[in-house]
């Protein structure tokens, strides 16, 4: 094994750190502590929680290990990255399971009270790894982490040993605040506010969390402390967000912009859970939030919600969208605004609960019996899911057509900066709702522009109609099986919907406006493709651009345009080429090239680089 005599404190431009160990190990905490305080000190920031999707793994076991990876810096993180600076292994099986992530000659830090007999063989080792010689190539800091947390809790009365066992992970937190140069303060305060009613769990996380931080100290094996300058950003007040709480917030910053209460129809599902856990806490501004019985009762309340003059939402994931799919139909065909949020996750059915993918993007855009267009949308940062999830509001209200806001489990559990926005800065929301009956008045009379139907509240008197599933008349909204009648409200419809591209931004490109690739992606891959094509711009391949599509449905009207300014193109989705299939369907007489992946991961820096050069430069 490598060994190090203590250096000369070294400034890092960026680090990337992965705490690995049991689900009962604490890794998230550990992971969302470090990034927070880092986040203090004004380091930029990017996350990529991974966690199993077995609630109670067995502990010890391959498939039962719980990740948290921390990309900090002082220059532009766009990414989580991909090979790490520092590995945390708690256990065997987060060692076996992550070594391959280390990038070689870093370091690594293991609990060896966990290397035990057992536990070695449930990983899966032959033989012990910190003693064959199979990490020779690593620098491996070997703490008996139980032991020293139980020893720093020995005078601690009051607590029983699972309580004891629990607090280790801040042991190794400690170890890392050290090496990183961070503060151990603004930990310390979470510890108070969180466990306020429980003193004893206070004292031992404290007392653990310092001993781990002068342990280190104590270290030769460890170099001093590295230091990370804060990152230049724009001028503001940020704070770390994760993906799914800022997509909360802009629903609740639309729903003030509009003067509209907003409704919650949810049936808890992962990784889409944390939107209800979010809106539920916020009733003081008007927040009402149903946990349903089942996904159709979610959807069919929030319709109902919307038909009595709310800002209406529907939550969920992958096979939930499947059962939302006759509702979602129903609000088209009575034209109310709906959101509908689909985090996805691994399919098909129960599929990858915890993991990422992007398959659920041709049922978002067919999966509805007849023809059945809404618009379609798709966040592309943890950040953005709150300026998103403002921009599905707007154009619900304004166009009276649902709205499915698209993102995925890496951006939804990730976090991010985020400049705090008021209210006062977001962009109007004008709504269809009229106050009182004017003469000749119709539930189907239309803007001549959007052609968006007027939204009579019900209760307001003079406005009484009713909705259903069965076609309507084209001005009265009364059944009507005339089939002249049907196919003119079906081309309404979709007319309806294809006029929304005069209301969102027309599609731009980054690096490069034309030349011999054209890099295109949608929703959540964003920050790979960014980091990589950065990347090899700054080696000085400029002939690559860069396309990034959060309109899908309808698409930006001058996406031929941008496609024709390059003689290559390439579509990067996670899935296996649905966004390319939508795109060889709009436009004729462009080759498509695919770059997929279904492992419920980003992509990576490096196999995006690969084939980007490979590319560009085949001439």
């Amino acid at each position: 094994m490598i060994t190090a005599k203590a250096e000369p404190q070294e400034v890092l431009e960026a680090v990337i750190i992965r705490f690995v160990g049991d689900s009962g190990d604490g890794m998230q905490l550990t992971g969302t502590q470090f990034s927070d305080t880092s986040a203090m000190l004004g380091n930029d920031i990017a996350t990529f929680p991974n966690y199993p999707a077995e609630i109670r793994a067995p502990q010890g076991s391959l498939y039962g290990v719980s990740g948290f990876q921390v990309h900090i810096g002082s220059i532009e993180i766009s990414t989580p990255g991909d090979n790490v600076d520092l590995l945390v292994a708690m256990n065997p099986a987060g060692l076996k399971t992550n070594l391959h992530a280390v990038k070689a000659g870093h370091t690594i830090i293991v609990d060896t009270d966990a290397f035990t007999k057992k536990n070695l063989e449930k990983a899966k080792y032959e033989s012990n790894p910190l003693e064959d010689g199979s990490l020779d190539n690593y620098r491996v800091i070997e703490v008996t982490m139980t032991s020293l947390t139980k020893e720093t809790l020995k005078d601690v009365k009051g607590l029983d040993n699972k309580s004891i066992l629990r607090s280790k992970n801040m042991f190794a937190l400690g170890m890392v605040y050290w090496m990183y140069d961070r503060t151990t303060d603004h930990t310390i305060a979470f510890f108070n506010k969180k466990f306020k009613s429980k003193p004893l769990i206070i004292e031992a996380n404290t007392k653990v969390l310092n001993s781990g931080y002068y342990f280190a100290e104590t270290l030769e094996l460890i170099p001093n402390a590295y230091t990370i300058s804060p990152a230049k950003m724009p001028p503001g007040t940020y704070r770390i967000i994760m993906g799914n709480t800022a997509l909360a917030w802009g629903f609740l910053a639309a729903a003030e912009k509009s003067g509209l209460e907003l409704f919650l129809g949810s049936y808890p599902i992962t990784p889409a859970s944390d939107i209800l856990h979010e809106l539920v806490k916020h009733k003081h501004f008007g927040v009402k939030a149903l946990q349903a019985e089942d996904e159709i009762a979610g959807i069919t309340a929030a319709i109902g919600a919307s038909f009595a003059g709310d800002l209406a939402l529907t939550t969920t994931s992958g096979p939930g969208l499947a059962l939302k799919g006759e509702a979602l139909g129903l609000a088209m065909m009575i034209e109310l605004p709906l959101i509908v949020v689909n985090v996805q996750r691994g399919g098909p059915s129960t599929g990858l609960p915890t993991k990422t993918e992007q398959s659920d993007l041709l049922q978002t855009m067919y999966g509805r019996n007849g023809e059945s267009p809404v618009i379609v949308i798709a966040a592309s940062t943890p950040a953005n899911c709150f300026d998103y999830a403002y921009e599905a509001a707007k154009l619900t209200l304004e166009h009276m057509t649902p709205v499915v806001l698209l993102s995925d489990g890496y951006i939804a559990t990730g976090s991010a900066p985020w400049k705090i926005k008021s209210v006062d800065e977001m962009p109007e929301i004008r709504t269809n709702v009229i106050k009182e009956a004017k003469e000749n008045w119709h539930p189907y009379d239309r803007d001549e522009n959007t052609l968006a139907r007027n939204w009579a509240v019900p209760g307001t008197e003079g406005l009484e109609h009713r909705v259903g599933g069965l076609e309507k008349e084209r001005v009265t909204g009364n059944v009507s099986y005339d089939p002249e009648n049907h196919q003119n409200m079906t081309t309404t419809r979709a007319e309806k919907i294809k006029r929304v591209q005069n209301y969102i931004p027309e599609l731009t490109t980054e690096f490069a406006n034309e030349g011999e690739l054209l890099v295109i992606g949608w929703g959540g891959t964003y920050g790979p493709l960014y980091s990589a094509i950065k990347q090899l711009k700054e080696e000085g391949h400029n002939n690559i651009g860069y396309a990034h599509f959060n309109y899908i449905n309808p698409l930006p009207k001058n996406t031929e345009v941008i496609l024709a300014g390059f003689k290559k193109i390439i579509v990067c989705e996670l899935n296996t080429g649905q966004f390319a299939a939508l795109l060889r369907m709009n436009f004729h007489g462009f080759e498509f090239l695919q770059l997929n992946k279904v492992q419920g991961l980003p992509f990576s820096n490096n196999e995006l680089i690969q084939k980007f050069k490979q590319l560009a430069n085949d001439q």
